[in-house]
């Protein structure tokens, strides 16, 4: 079995005992939340990653798959569609919008397409919040359909959850490793190497960057079916840019492109803003009078990660490979 199975089976499996070991309710909804950012974090490297399409919008298709639970698991309209169905239902509303999203501006290139999908991240969240009498407006909607399985009722057990995100993190990272490996992650790789000369070797830039913002997307439809099903509670407040920013952050600080930097990344700047933060702000001030809650300067925290990464390791903490090693052979080739 080649190292990178064997090492992939050992995270899985310590990832599957670790709730049994540490008997904390509390760390295993932390790891089930930063669980959903996983998911999103695989999605937006679809898109960015593999594709170099530059998306700050991506919270909105976040926001379109839990609404779409929201409104189709709930007491809303009376419809009750099974979580597990939910999943593929969402999944494909949010790719449906990754379409639309893309059909009219994916010819844009650079600033252009980034601002693009910067007002479609701020523009999904307020249709939700002044459209009260489908979404519940500022309040959201509630008292969401616990998920079933063979009788047994999730309820406000977070273990359940837990499990199921990890099973989805196991799906998606199968889906991208074998869309990294086709024919199709090759023409996104190509595209954001150098889209006109992609182009000028056949390949439809257009359709195929359309395909990266549609599975991109159905990613986040899976963690919005998951998450609002945790919550049990879904609300505009938690789809704004703050969180497109946090997922991108994710990306570059754990390597773009790379699926294992991307998961590491993802865990990294979910353990900063839950336990870090709020640590450092007791180390750095409770000796004194002063009360300042570092928590609250979070994307501060994150513009000075995204800085450093920069300057110091621009490729990210596990950088890919593949593109690494081009990068050093075109770098090669340059020196005289």
């Amino acid at each position: 079995m080649p190292p990178r199975l064997v090492r992939g089976f050992g995270f899985l499996a310590l990832a599957a005992i670790l709730p049994l070991v540490v008997h904390d309710g509390g760390f295993v909804n932390f790891l089930t939340d930063a669980g959903a950012y996983v998911l999103l974090a695989l999605g937006l490297n679809i898109v960015v990653g593999f594709a170099g399409l530059l998306d700050l919008g991506y919270a909105a298709f976040f926001a379109i798959g839990s609404y779409s639970y929201a409104m189709l698991a709930s007491g809303q309209f009376n419809i009750h569609i099974p979580f597990w169905v939910m999943l593929f239902v969402a999944s494909g509303v949010a790719a449906l919008f990754g379409i639309l999203l893309g059909a009219p501006t994916l010819r844009l290139r650079g600033d252009y397409l980034a601002i693009v999908t910067l007002g479609f991240g701020e523009i999904v969240p307020q249709t939700f919040l002044n459209l009260p009498q489908w979404t519940g407006g500022p309040n959201g909607l509630g008292t969401l359909d616990q998920p079933v399985f063979f009788g047994y009722r999730f309820g406000f057990n977070v273990l359940p959850y837990y499990y199921v995100m990890l099973a989805l993190i196991v799906f998606a990272v199968f889906v991208a490793r074998n869309l990294r490996d086709s024919r199709m992650g090759r023409a996104w790789i190509a595209i954001r190497e150098d889209e006109l000369a992609a182009k000028h070797v056949g390949i439809n830039t257009t359709t195929t960057k359309l395909a990266a913002f549609a599975l991109g997307a159905s990613f986040s439809g899976l963690a919005g079916v998951a998450y609002g099903a945790k919550l049990g509670l879904v609300s505009p407040d938690q789809f704004q840019f703050n969180v497109s920013v946090a997922i991108l952050s994710m990306l570059v600080l754990g390597g773009m492109g790379n699926i294992s930097g991307v998961i590491l990344g993802s865990i990294l700047i979910s353990s900063l803003d839950r336990f870090l933060l709020p640590q450092a702000s007791n180390l750095i001030f409770g000796l004194t009078h002063v009360h300042v809650d570092l928590s609250n300067s979070r994307f501060l925290i994150y513009g000075l990660i995204l800085v450093l990464t920069m300057l110091f390791r621009p490729e990210g903490l596990l950088p890919n490979r593949r593109r690494r090693a081009e990068l050093h052979a075109g770098t090669a080739e340059a020196l005289p």
